[in-house]
């Protein structure tokens, strides 16, 4: 049987990400403007179809992606009463049907004459989106036949029943039930947990005091995680929206992040997009050249050169002076940030303009997605907390409007906050040095002073996140700098804020801040000069951990979900350990990944240290 031991896919090092099949038309999800072919009308009816709306639309456009695979099918047909199997090839994959490389006219013309086909093969993991990886095992029938040469024949099968139904029930609703029960379970135990620290405060009010605190934190960012509903979609609202993409060193994921951002399901008049590349030294620009001269010849039917553009910065600034360059440059009032390396759902703009019908809406965050998670064990690490901090920790700050992070591959802000705050943003300073990274969190707290904030679930990126260890801990190291400083001065007005989302925010201050020293205590100090192994720690550790894999195998369904264990882990172990470094290193302005203007003279301030100590040493020799 070849279905025992499934092929593992070879990454040599390098990315592995989705592989669509190209569409023969350039811009395939943009309404065209000569109404030869139009995607939606007025009315939210899709192709003259007055019983379809909008979502049908959308469910239906993602059943049509088709992927390009490279599995092994077993074909199995009745030829009398005989059953007739044979291995070929899949080639392509939707959720409707498989498209099968086959050899043999006699296998072909066996399976013309069959009244039902059977197929088993498996998706392999990283192959179709989260959630199918699994063994296929169903009916389907010939939808075409094409021959390519006497050894080679094309042969389209339509599924009896679509991928994603045949996914639910067969484990959907185990896996439904399953996880549904471990969260009940789960959560009632850490209730119970901290109904000891209530009775045993006395005996050590501080610590138990932080434990009631995070768990309290904990399982509310959950309850109004669940409760969380995104705006759903007015097909007649359609603001004015610019796209701006800053980019800087990004030449191999910068002609995607730009096709994504034109492929837009959304009125040609309403969207445009500008790339401001902030002085690479690769071939970006070359890159992003091409790209807009190959859009520009082929798209011409949607005003593709009146609508994409690009701006080369004469000296490298940083990215908050490449995106006010942008805003500048914008015709719409409605801006969108996305970064170089993220790409854009087709949908993900009509659907991430929708809570601006509210007039104090002031920002909005899309949802990210890991576009590499099968990479390695790190990027399926990353791919669960992308998953729990967007769908969990952001769903249950837009509960309240109150978002403290539009993150920077997806999200959109009003024009005029922008540049209402465009120069303090842009000399913004902490302890006397320039702020050069956090942009995202620092305009999102110039919206928050006065506006509301939110986030869009079904407004979906997908991006590159970093596939080695060294490159993940100095981007985390960043993150949590500007974290911190971030966080100091949103606490200077959020509990101007509704009362309950005030008191979470700052209770999600105090417990990553604490945090070191809270482990410290329990697993060395106690064990050490108490004698009293932490058990009751250790337990709350793995109920926590398990708390965000089992939401993960909720929400999602995807096999990834044992990786959040192994984050939450890891957190402890390693990445815990950055935060009282950032606590006396958070003024710093250097990136550590990419070379900025602060991080050229960091390397300079070094250099000229290393003369000094080299000089040093060879006059005391």
């Amino acid at each position: 049987m070849i279905f025992k031991k499934k092929k593992k896919r070879e990454n040599n090092g390098l990315d592995i990400l989705l592989e669509t099949k190209s569409d023969r038309r350039v811009l395939p999800n943009v309404p065209d403007k000569t109404e030869v072919r139009s995607n939606l009308d007025r009315r939210g009816k899709v192709n003259g179809n007055s019983q379809e709306t909008i979502y049908d639309y959308i469910e239906n456009h993602h059943k049509g992606v088709r992927y390009k695979v490279s599995y092994d099918v077993e074909v199995t047909y009745k030829k009398g009463r005989k059953k007739v199997s044979f291995t070929c090839s899949g080639i392509d994959i939707s959720m409707s049907g498989i498209l099968l490389s086959i050899s043999e006219k006699e296998q072909i013309d066996g399976m013309k004459g069959a009244k039902k086909i059977w197929l088993k093969f498996d998706i392999l993991p990283g192959t179709m989106p989260e959630g199918l990886e699994m063994t296929v095992n169903m009916t389907a029938g010939i939808a075409r036949i094409k021959e390519v040469s006497d050894q080679e024949f094309l042969c389209g099968l339509a599924f009896h029943q679509p991928l994603s139904v045949y996914a639910s029930k067969r484990r959907g609703r185990y896996m439904l039930m399953i996880s549904s029960l471990l969260l009940l379970c789960i959560t009632s135990f850490i209730v119970l947990m901290r109904a000891e620290s209530v009775i045993y405060f006395k005996f050590n009010k501080w610590l138990y005091l932080y434990s009631i605190i995070a768990a309290g934190f904990l399982l509310s960012r959950y309850l109004f995680g669940f409760l969380y509903r995104e705006v759903p979609i007015d097909i007649d609202y359609t603001p004015g929206v610019t796209i701006l993409i800053p980019c800087f060193n990004e030449e191999e994921w910068i002609q995607r992040t730009i096709i994504s951002c034109m492929n837009q399901d959304y009125p040609v008049d309403k969207l445009e997009v500008i790339v401001i590349d902030d002085c690479s030294d690769d071939k970006s620009v070359e890159k992003i050249d091409e790209i807009c001269q190959s859009l520009y010849e082929a798209g011409e039917q949607y005003d593709v050169r009146s609508r994409l553009k690009y701006i080369v910065q004469e000296q490298n600034a940083g990215k908050r002076e490449a995106l006010a360059k942008g805003v500048l440059e914008a015709k719409h009032d409605l801006i969108v940030f996305v970064d170089s390396d993220s790409f854009l759902d087709p949908f993900a703009i009509r659907n991430l303009v929708q809570p601006f019908k509210d007039p104090k809406m002031g920002g909005v965050s899309g949802r990210t997605d890991v576009a590499n998670t099968y990479t390695n064990n790190l990027t399926k690490m990353q791919s669960v907390r992308y998953y729990i901090a967007f769908r969990i920790m952001k769903a249950a700050e837009a509960y309240f409007d109150t978002v403290t992070c539009l993150s920077g591959p997806l999200a959109c802000y009003r024009k005029e906050i922008i540049l209402k705050n465009r120069e303090a943003w842009l000399n913004q300073k902490f302890l006397g040095q320039r702020a050069t990274f956090g942009d995202d969190r620092a305009m999102t707290n110039f919206v928050l002073k006065e506006y509301r904030t939110s986030y869009q679930d079904s407004a979906i990126c997908s991006t590159i996140v970093p596939n080695k260890y060294k490159v993940f801990l100095k981007q985390q190291m960043r993150w949590k700098r500007s974290w911190l400083r971030e966080s100091l001065i949103a606490g200077k007005f959020m509990w101007r804020k509704e009362p309950f989302a005030g008191l979470s925010f700052y209770m999600g201050l105090i417990v990553p801040i604490a945090a070191p020293i809270v482990v410290l205590y329990n697993l060395f100090y106690v064990p050490i000069m108490q004698g009293i192994f932490p058990k009751t720690f250790l337990i709350g550790l793995i109920l926590m951990s398990l708390l965000m894999s089992i939401a993960q195998m909720l929400l999602r369904r995807s096999t990834t979900w044992v990786f959040g264990l192994l984050f939450c882990f890891y957190y402890e172990a390693v990445l815990l350990w950055q935060m009282p470094i950032a606590w006396v290193t958070f003024w710093k302005s250097t990136w550590g990944t990419r070379m900025t203007p602060s991080d050229i003279l960091e390397q300079q301030k070094r250099r000229k240290q290393d003369i000094s100590s080299m000089k040093s040493m060879h006059s005391t020799e």
